[in-house]
């Protein structure tokens, strides 16, 4: 079954995923959806600072919207936010330095968040790991587990009470097609006892985002969820990660600005609005999140199963978080002698 599903799924991203298959979908493209305007609307994009982040931040920035760029590199963050300044002339941006994968500190920057801000209208989970041998955080957590699912359902857990006073809110991840290849692994999340192929636990993070899409959604009716695929792209994470793929596929990758446009599409457009939320887009349209015949869905009881892991592990965390604030506390009041 692995075989056919890699085989029908190479042949759909030959077909669809490249850049040619962007620009057979653009023509189907409304020329007037993304002709808004974002001003007195806030953005918050993790991974910001290059590829598909950095177009998307750079769109919305052209359109007048407040950005929030989360970036691991202060550097790379400070340079990205002049080139963003330069080429939209919008002033309203804003550099967080976060690494996903410490996700005591994911949660502790979505509070901090969360309590200084009156409001954020769209939350764009972008950032990305594929790591190809398995390693740990400082929670015992796998790195790409902790920055592709743990980091991302942390941030988004915290800051859906910002989310909900806000007007329009909407949450957007960027997700794979590579997770159609894949069905959920309950019983093995962090690849503990399986082989560990960075590329295919890529692909279980990217389906473990759209599970979460989809029942963020049924919990949260008041915010529209979205995940997206942004197709083949050549984007310096790519190149660093799946070389040979990069090198072979070469021109027929897209721009980093194709990537983005379904991005910005599912964040700004009215459009994009009135689709029903929980849904995995590819070119502006939803699709379906699995292939045909390919026995990749997963039953009610697994998936509960898969985020009540999950909130149990974000709650052990966020006990964390507090121990570690009343300890810092306690360590700074006077002693009395």
């Amino acid at each position: 079954m692995s075989l056919y599903r890699n085989t029908v799924w190479f042949m759909k991203g030959i077909n669809q995923y490249t850049r040619r298959g962007y620009e057979v979908a653009s023509k189907d493209f409304d020329p007037q959806a993304l002709d808004v305007s974002t001003a007195g609307k806030s953005f918050m994009i993790t991974g910001a600072n290059s590829g598909i982040g950095r177009a998307t931040a750079i769109a919305i920035a052209k359109k007048g919207g407040t950005v929030h760029m989360v970036c691991r590199n202060k550097d790379k963050a400070e340079e990205a936010k002049e080139d963003i300044i330069k080429q939209s002339g919008n002033t309203e941006i804003h550099v967080h330095i976060l690494d996903m994968s410490e996700t005591r500190k994911v949660w502790e920057f979505a509070t901090a968040f969360r309590n200084q801000h009156a409001s954020l209208n769209v939350l764009i989970n972008n950032a990305g790991c594929m790591a190809h041998s398995r390693s740990v955080n400082a929670e015992g957590l796998e790195m790409n587990f902790a920055t592709n699912t743990m980091g991302l359902y942390l941030l988004t857990k915290g800051l859906v009470p910002l989310l909900q006073k806000s007007q329009d809110p909407r949450v957007i991840t960027v997700s794979s097609g590579g997770m159609l290849v894949q069905k959920l692994k309950v019983d093995d999340l962090q690849f503990e006892r399986s082989s560990f192929d960075g590329v295919m636990v890529y692909a279980q993070n990217k389906r473990q985002q759209v599970v979460l899409t989809q029942q963020w959604a049924k919990e949260n009716p008041d915010i529209h969820f979205s995940a997206m695929h942004p197709g083949w792209v050549d984007t310096p994470a790519v190149s660093t990660s799946m070389p040979q793929f990069h090198q072979t596929m070469g021109e027929r990758l897209r721009t980093a600005e194709q990537g983005a446009d379904t991005v910005v599409w599912l964040a700004v457009s009215e459009a994009a609005g009135k689709t029903h939320s929980g849904q995995f887009f590819q070119d502006r349209r939803p699709v379906p999140a699995h292939l045909p015949m390919a026995w990749t869905q997963s039953s009610a009881e697994e998936i509960r199963r898969f985020t009540d892991q999950l909130e149990t592990l974000a709650r052990n965390i966020q006990s964390q978080s507090d121990a570690q604030q009343n300890a810092t506390q306690n360590s700074s009041e006077p002693q009395s002698v």
